[in-house]
Parts: C-alpha cells; structure tokens; sequence
C-alpha cells in the first residue's frame, strides 16, 4: 500500500508481540488505576485525552462488565496476575449497583458516577455483556456463587426478554427497531459459558443464535448480515450494512464451529468477503456503514471494526485459509498505527472521519474489549 513504510514486513512479523506488551506495560495498568473509581467503586467510562479520569461521565453498565472480561482474560492469559482481583472487585460493584437495585429481576442499564439508577431499562445488549463477564470470572475459579449470577442472568433472559418470534426483545420495556447486535453478543455469550462450565446446554443455547442467524440476520442471496428488523425479524429497508458486525460474525462462527463441530466456513467466506467491499482507500481501514450494493454510507472509520477485521482473519487462520495469518497481522499493524499512536500509553483513538481526524476527544473505556480480545486471540492463534 502506498506510504506504508519500508520496514512493514517486520512490523508486521512482531506486531503480536509488541500489541501483547503495549497490554501489560500500559493498557492493564492504566484502566485498572485512573480507569477505576477509588471512591465510589466500579470502572470509570472514558478518559479525558490527557489520560485522566472523567469522573463525571455517567457508568454504562455494559461497560462495567466488559472491564470485568478484560481484567479475568488478562488473568487467564497469565498477562497480568492482579487481573484476577481486579476482576473481582469490579463484579462485586457491578452486583451491588446494577443487580435488581429497585427490586425488579435483571440489571439497570446506567449508573450515576457515586452509584445510583440513571437508567433502568432492562437491555439485552447489556446483558450480553454481563453474561460474558460472569463467564470470565467462572472461568478463572469455578464458584459455585458466580455460576447462580450466571443462571440466575438465564433465568431473567428466558421469562423477561425471550421474544415469541425468536432470540431477545432490545430491551425491557420493548422497544424497536429490534437489532443482531444484542443477538449477536449473546451468542458470544453462551460460547463462553460453554467454554467456562463445559455445560452442554449452552451449546444448545448458542445453537438457537446460530439458526436465527442463518434464518433471519443473513441475507444468504446478498451476503450481507442486517442490522435492524420488524418484530418479526423482517428486515427494514434500506439494509445497512456495517462491515465491523460481517468480521464479528466470521470470528463467532469459528468459535462455534470449535465448540459443536458444525461446519460454518462458507459462511465465515462470505461475510469477510462483503465486509473487505467496505474499506477506505487511504488506509486499508474498515468504515463504519455501507448498503447493500456495496456503497460507503459513512465514510467514518470506529477503532472497533479494525480489531474484529483482525479476529475474522485470525478465525480463518485458526481454519488453515493460505494467506489469512499475514492478513490479521496486517489487520493488527493498521489498528497499532492509525488507532493504537495516542499520546496516552495505554489510550486509543476511538473514529476518525475520511481524512484521518480524531472525532472523539476522550477515550471511552469500551473500547478495550475490543482491542483486548483481539491482542489475545492473535497471541493464541499467530504466535
């Protein structure tokens, strides 16, 4: 690619190990001290670009959780043996704050920074996350208390938020349009929890995602994954297409592919086909929205599609595709060079418009699941 530099080969030979290291030197570091709120409890939303703290910043729940994951796989990993406490410390507060705080079952979506509801919907896509972070903790010590939060969270899922039609309402109260997102975290959801309790009922659960997909998310004519349906999972029109979710799902598949057996390589093909229709010329970069026809909608580019571009690739490496490996660490020297160069160690740029200017001016916490995920999944499979 043009103005790629000279060197791009070795950047890319050790990119796996110099993403690992920018995670235990700074990433792991940072969050888990101006990242969390020494008194109030619980992980702070975003940074200001200097690195500090926005105190002020409201808590997303699904936050909390997602830095719960990062703290328990880095734990996990062997990467950063304080994870495990910090993990821990983090689901107590999630479970005091956001757990039935007004006595209905399920979790509030937003927290006030000391604590209190801001919001109290009930959302699946929340949920997801909780559910991931549960299987995390569980996974590094198998206790019997965490495995309750994990069925009681199932519980809540299947009498509260299962939809007649298939997969979860949005959220309680019902709300529309109906989105694959939530489904689509859900389904990563039971993945890990089949990884964590080895519980074959979690196969089946994930298996119900995975039919939802083939019969409702996937256009398999067009080859494109909808984003918004009807009730009934008909897709409304016009189609958008973001290419971060195709990559997203082509990594999910393999996961499941690993957990049950079931063939899912032509559809991984498909998915990192369309999405690789969507990137921007200047920087190799995914954008954030297309249509169907393959057009650019917005020509802006979020860090998180970088990091599932990565995991699809990583996916297909995992599959024995020829060339896949050099892809994903191409994938990962895109999201070092353009997201990764923040003047914070351990921070990130989170989206850029077409001419490679920062649009957002702090650096939200929610990124690091992403960017986490994909610095692990690359050590396991690449390194």
């Amino acid at each position: 690619m043009a103005g790629e530099p000279i060197n791009a080969a070795e950047d890319a030979a050790d990119v796996v190990a110099r993403l690992k290291q920018r995670m235990i030197d700074h990433a792991l570091p940072l969050w888990s001290t101006e990242g969390w709120d020494k008194s109030s409890g619980g992980f702070i939303d975003r940074l200001h670009r200097d690195g500090t703290a926005d105190r002020m910043a409201p808590r997303r729940v699904f936050v909390q959780a997602r830095q719960i994951w990062c703290y328990a796989k880095a734990a996990q990993m062997g990467w950063y043996p304080q994870g495990r406490a910090i993990a821990l410390k983090g689901l107590e507060h999630l479970l005091s704050r956001a757990k039935a705080p007004d006595g209905k079952p399920g979790y509030v979506h937003r927290l006030t920074p000391d604590g209190a509801v801001l919001d109290a919907r009930r959302d699946a896509y929340d949920h997801a996350f909780i559910l991931l972070a549960l299987a995390s903790v569980y996974a590094l010590d198998r206790d019997a208390q965490v495995r309750t939060e994990i069925d009681a969270l199932l519980a809540f899922l299947d009498s509260g938020l299962r939809s007649p039609h298939g997969g979860v309402h949005e959220s309680l109260p019902v709300s529309m349009p109906r989105r694959q997102n939530p489904q689509m975290h859900l389904f990563e959801a039971m993945i890990a929890c089949f990884d964590a309790t080895h519980d074959l009922s979690f196969q089946n659960r994930a298996g119900e995602f995975f039919a939802l997909f083939l019969a409702n998310l996937y256009d398999k004519q067009k080859r494109v994954l909808g984003e918004y349906f009807e009730e009934d999972w008909s897709r409304i029109e016009p189609v958008s297409v973001e290419p971060g979710h195709q990559a997203e799902w082509a990594w999910l598949l393999k996961g499941f592919e690993r957990i049950t057996g079931c063939p899912t390589g032509q559809r991984r093909g498909e998915l990192l086909e369309t999405a690789l229709r969507y990137r921007d010329a200047a920087t190799g970069c995914l954008v954030d929205e297309g249509d169907v026809a393959g057009n650019v909608r917005r020509d802006t580019r979020r860090l998180w599609p970088q990091t599932e571009m990565a995991k699809a690739w990583i996916a297909q490496a995992e599959g024995g595709e020829a060339g896949a490996a050099d892809e994903a660490r191409a994938a990962l020297v895109r999201l070092e060079r353009h997201y990764l160069s923040h003047p914070v160690a351990g921070g990130w740029y989170d989206q850029f418009d077409r001419d490679g200017n920062s649009l957002v001016d702090t650096i939200p916490a929610s990124s690091f699941y992403h960017v986490l995920c994909a610095v692990t999944e690359a050590e396991q499979v690449l390194s």
